[in-house]
C-alpha cells in the first residue's frame, strides 16, 4: 500500500504548473514520461492514510485532536478533491502553513490544507494541535511549546500503532505505538522496512559506497 507524502503532492502540483521545480527535483524523468499522465493519475488515486486493524500509515502524523475514524474522514475529503474534476484547483490553492490548527468550523481550501500539512508535513506541534512547519531537526530541537506530534499527551489516535516516514532527521524510531521508518535514504543513510507479523527489521544502504541493490540486511529492533 501506498500512501501520499509531501513530495508526491508536490509532484502533482508540479505536473500542473502550480509550483516551480527546485533544486533538488528528481522528477524530470516521470514528467517526461511516454505515459505519464497515466502515472500522475495512479499517483493523485493514492490514499492519505491506510488502515488496517490497529495499524495505521501516514506519510507525516496526526494532529492530537483526530482518532483514527475522524483521520479516515479527513483523508477522504482530500481524496475526493484528489480525484474529482478539480483537483488542478485544489492544488493550486494547496500550498501554506496557514491556518496552523485544526478547527471543525474550517471550510474550502483552508480545511484541506490543514489536514493536508498534519498528514503530510507536520514534526512538531503543541498539545492544542498548533502545528510548527520551520524545524526540521531532532527532538531535542523543538521549539518552546511544542512536542514531536506522537509525544503530546492524550492524542487520540494513541490506540493504533502509527507508521510514518518524512522525518529523517528523527531516524529509526520503533516502539509500541510508533513505527517512524525514516532513516535517511535520501542523505546515504539506510531504506528501512518492517514486517508487521513480527516487527522483523529489514535495512539496505543507501549510502555513495553501495555497489547496487544489497541483500536486505535483517535486524529486530523494538
Amino acid at each position: 500500500m501506498v500512501v501520499l507524502g509531501n513530495h508526491d503532492l508536490h509532484l502533482l502540483a508540479l505536473a500542473q504548473g502550480h509550483v516551480k521545480s527546485r533544486e533538488d527535483d528528481t522528477l524530470g524523468e516521470v514528467l517526461a514520461a511516454p505515459d505519464r499522465d497515466d502515472l500522475l493519475d495512479w499517483l493523485r488515486c493514492r490514499p492519505m492514510i491506510h488502515v488496517a486493524g490497529n495499524t495505521t500509515m501516514v506519510h507525516a502524523g496526526l494532529l492530537p485532536q483526530w482518532d483514527i475514524a475522524a483521520a479516515q474522514s479527513l483523508a477522504r475529503e482530500v481524496e475526493a478533491e484528489l480525484r474529482g474534476p478539480r483537483h488542478s484547483k485544489f492544488l493550486e490553492t494547496l500550498y501554506g502553513p496557514r491556518p496552523d490548527r485544526w478547527s471543525d468550523d474550517l471550510s474550502g481550501a483552508d480545511r484541506l490544507r490543514v489536514i493536508v500539512n498534519a498528514m503530510t508535513r507536520m514534526r512538531f506541534c503543541t498539545p492544542q494541535g498548533v502545528m510548527e512547519f520551520d524545524t526540521k531537526g531532532e527532538t531535542a530541537r523543538a521549539p518552546e511549546g511544542y512536542l514531536p506530534w506522537f509525544d503530546v499527551p492524550n492524542r487520540k489516535s494513541a490506540g493504533s500503532t502509527i507508521i510514518c516516514g518524512h522525518w529523517s532527521a528523527l531516524g529509526l524510531r520503533l516502539s509500541p505505538g510508533l513505527l517512524a521508518l525514516d532513516s535517511g535514504c535520501v542523505w546515504g543513510g539506510q531504506l528501512s522496512a518492517i514486517r508487521l507479523e513480527d516487527r522483523r527489521l529489514y535495512q539496505v544502504s543507501c549510502g555513495a559506497d553501495a555497489n547496487g541493490p544489497a541483500p536486505a540486511r535483517p535486524g529486530r529492533r523494538r
